[in-house]
């Protein structure tokens, strides 16, 4: 595909770095010459300096004969005009941007309009814009997941919520450490669940059923939704549910999450800036909100942090993030959570006392490949900072046009690292076994080890040429 990236800052450098692995044709649009070298320097792609929703700008990039535009700026009106100048001059045909303003995403049915799948030209009122990603929404949403599943690492879904996949820490003296992984159903015999892969020491190790789970492993279990507790229970100490809950920074991350669990938790929020601690308590109904700084170690203590069954901490400041999550947990937090924007910082918080780490660019990238992916692809989670990726892939044809359809799963050549974990068949899960057979529109869930072998995963679901 021919796609232009409008934005060099650390989602644009991170999506540029995953698609041109893909063999897509890419050109990056910044402003800043020094952001624009350095992607040039390390990855084969062209770059364009100007302003990004500019005409001439798009023109140079190649908008004419460009597949995709992908605008993520850190300014919502110049994603929103790019998109709209890329569709009405050049007609590019798929556009996806960027949105984070809360007024933008109030009102985008009546703002925004697809143009896909249409010659007729957008009305005067609706920007042309295909696909709208929010990356506020997507991390509140996320956490209040985890927040969901105490012990869990990560919980994606697919299949409109019917399928997960849960991501645990195993534990010394878990009922599955040091247990063969065919010795599951012995385990868990009212659950059907897969091994979709395991993480040890940082590398992957292919599930077999002679594999032996050990702990602190970072193992992937595929489960329907409705047993994702047992499934943690059996490698993970089952922690209680989180009742009082902490929440430093009072962004639009930190009064959506507020806003969702206020409800149903005990919520206070930290927030530093005094008119904004103002504006969203008004808004906040059950939430106590302070006006502080989240590492005062007075404050904190007034606030009884050792009763905190979580402390989340997603300032836009990551040192902010991590000093205060730090200080928490040594106050007596049981858990602590922090929003990570610089990658750098990933690896540092390793060995430090932080539970659970969240990226915003991760999510992004996420919900951009979604879109980007070729195929019937409905969900796509970029996993491991971009190394691995989980799918949901439809499956179209029959036996003669496809090469997965009407085939059990240990007859289908799959690339090196990959596994079918679960196939979504109307609204029935079904955990994959070598004798499940794939069915047409079935949703299959597959887990990448090495997203590399994403391109092979796509040819492999296309209809034969002779269909067409």
């Amino acid at each position: 595909m021919k796609i232009i990236i409008l934005g060099a800052g650390q989602v644009g450098a991170t999506l540029a770095s995953n698609l041109v692995s893909e063999d897509n044709d890419i050109t990056v649009v910044d402003n800043d010459g020094s952001k624009l070298m350095a992607l040039q320097d390390k990855y084969d792609l062209r770059v364009v300096q100007g302003h990004a929703s500019h005409p001439h700008v798009l023109d140079s990039a190649g908008a004419s004969e460009a597949d995709l535009i992908i605008a993520i700026t850190t300014n919502d009106e110049v994603n929103i005009t790019a998109c709209h100048t890329a569709y009405s001059l050049f007609r590019v045909p798929k556009k996806i941007a960027r949105i984070r303003s809360e007024d933008y995403l109030r009102y985008m049915d009546e703002l925004f309009v697809s143009t896909r799948n249409t010659e007729e030209k957008t009305t005067d009122y609706a920007y042309a814009i295909d696909e709208l990603i929010a990356p506020e929404q997507l991390v509140t949403n996320y956490i209040a997941r985890l927040i969901t599943y105490p012990g869990a690492l990560q919980v994606l879904e697919f299949g409109q919520s019917h399928v997960s996949l849960i991501a645990v820490r195993a534990y010394y003296g878990g009922p599955l450490v040091g247990s063969a992984l065919s010795s599951l159903r012995e385990h868990m015999p009212h659950i059907d669940t897969r091994v979709a892969a395991i993480f040890r020491q940082g590398r992957p190790i292919m599930p077999r059923g002679t594999t032996m789970i050990e702990a602190d492993d970072e193992v992937f279990f595929i489960a329907d939704s409705r047993h994702i507790r047992e499934v943690i229970a059996e490698v993970q100490r089952q922690d209680d549910q989180y009742k009082n809950i902490m929440i430093a920074g009072g962004g639009n991350i930190g009064f959506g999450l507020a806003d969702k669990l206020e409800n149903t938790h005990t919520v206070k929020l930290i927030e530093r800036d005094r008119l904004r601690a103002e504006a969203i308590s008004e808004r906040l109904d059950n939430t106590t909100v302070f006006c502080g700084d989240a590492s005062d170690h007075g404050l904190l203590v007034e606030e009884h942090i050792d009763q905190v069954d979580i402390f989340i901490a997603v300032t836009n400041a990551d040192e902010a993030n991590i000093m205060s999550a730090l200080l928490a947990k040594r106050l007596g937090a049981k858990k602590v959570m922090v929003l990570i924007q610089r990658e750098a910082y990933t690896d540092l918080i390793q060995d430090a006392k932080i539970d659970v780490a969240i990226s915003p660019q991760q999510a992004t990238i996420s919900a951009i490949l979604t879109h980007v992916r070729q195929g019937d692809i409905c969900n796509v989670y970029s996993l491991r900072r971009g190394a691995a990726e989980a799918i949901e892939i439809i499956a179209r044809g029959n036996a003669e046009s496809s090469k997965v359809v009407g085939r059990q799963i240990d007859q289908i050549k799959l690339p090196p690292g990959v596994t079918i974990g679960a196939v979504i068949r109307d609204d029935e899960v079904l955990i994959a076994h070598d004798k499940t057979v794939i069915e047409t529109d079935d949703h299959v869930v597959i887990f990448l080890v090495d997203k590399k072998f994403i391109t092979e995963v796509e040819k492999l679901f296309q209809l034969s040429a002779s269909v067409f």
